[in-house]
């Protein structure tokens, strides 16, 4: 027998949890499906750093979505721990980003004054030996903290959370999807499934996992307050004194073996950068898949003509995109 719901979420990350959240709080009745644990894949992997600064380059469709959305962050993070409870480190640290060479400082330049017509400001300045810009507005999150936040205001508001109920077919109207277990009808379906999207109905953008690792040491707290960024290589620390380094591209499926030579090589570069990171052994390494999509945005929206929407392909910034990702949605639901 079909079971019916008002508004069904396909993907319990960040961005499904966030839809969910906001909808709640308007009075819809939810349900939201994940192949997994909630909050297992990207959400958990991502490092949380929230860095127009370092992301964005030039004007474009994303640019103004990722100002508006760490505009918001603040208040999107005072409200879930106020709803909730639940402690969430965020800090506007700022960011520096460094230059080795000659090149890199006048490329460095040129970036930063593009970026200042977008309105990201920065200034220009010295880090450990290093010519450097600060971007004072990029901020940082520990996202794992933000989806246990979620998850309880999700589940305090009523939202039914289906973990490991994978779902397997969608109509093309939106009016139903079918798990393993059974049918669900509802008024809509959103797709926030990362990576996994576009699988799930034919005619969306397509979808692809791009692997990072990340590695983590434990250290003592207040040794890095800014994000360090330098080419591919980047860190920060969180309050707890655990500072995460990462990163690499690697177009490898869906594979979640650990490349040791990538955690090496990560290592390397980040002591580098912080070279009493030389001396230190990670406490830990892991790797998460990225939701790329062959598009120049995510997609976020109405499917035309359909009663489903789409909140995916997020790629390096499902994190900041969050906020207002969950806004564009509730609003576009009603």
């Amino acid at each position: 027998m079909p079971y019916y719901e008002n508004v069904l979420i396909v993907g319990g990350g960040i961005i499904g949890l966030s839809c969910a959240w906001r909808l709640a709080q308007r009075g819809q009745s939810v349900t939201v499906f994940d192949a997994g644990a909630a909050g297992g894949e990207a959400s958990w992997a991502g490092a949380g750093m929230l860095a127009p600064g370092g992301e964005i380059d030039a004007a474009s469709p994303i640019a103004g979505l990722a100002l508006r959305s760490l505009a918001a962050f603040p208040e999107f993070v005072r409200e879930l721990e106020e709803e909730t409870g639940c402690p969430i480190d965020y800090r506007r640290s700022g960011a520096m980003e460094l230059a080795a060479t000659d090149e890199e400082v006048q490329a460095l330049g040129e970036r930063a004054t593009r970026r200042a017509g977008l309105g990201i400001p920065s200034e220009a300045c010295r880090y450990n030996g290093f010519a450097a810009r600060f971007y004072p507005e990029d901020a940082v999150v520990d996202p794992r903290q933000v989806t246990h936040a979620l998850l309880a205001a999700c589940r305090r508001r009523g939202v039914e959370i289906r973990e490991h109920e994978p779902v397997e077919w969608i109509s093309p109207d939106g009016a139903a999807l079918r798990t393993a277990h059974r049918e669900y009808r509802g008024a809509g379906v959103l797709i926030a499934a990362g990576a996994w999207s576009s699988g799930l109905l034919p005619g969306l953008p397509r979808t692809m996992p791009v692997r990072g690792h990340l590695i983590a040491y434990r250290l003592d707290p207040g040794v890095l307050d800014p994000i360090l960024r330098h080419n591919y290589t980047y860190m920060l620390q969180r309050r707890s004194g655990v500072l995460v380094a990462g990163s690499s591209t690697e177009h490898v499926g869906f594979d979640r073996a650990i490349d040791e030579a990538i955690v090496a090589d990560i290592h390397r570069r980040a002591g580098t950068l912080l070279p009493l990171l030389g001396s230190v052994n990670p406490s830990g390494s892991w790797n998460g898949f990225r939701p790329g999509i062959d598009a120049d945005r995510p997609a976020i929206g109405r499917v035309a003509g359909t009663s489903v929407w789409t909140a995916f392909g997020h790629y390096r910034n499902g994190i900041l995109l969050a906020p207002e990702t969950a806004r564009v949605i509730a609003d576009s639901v009603g």
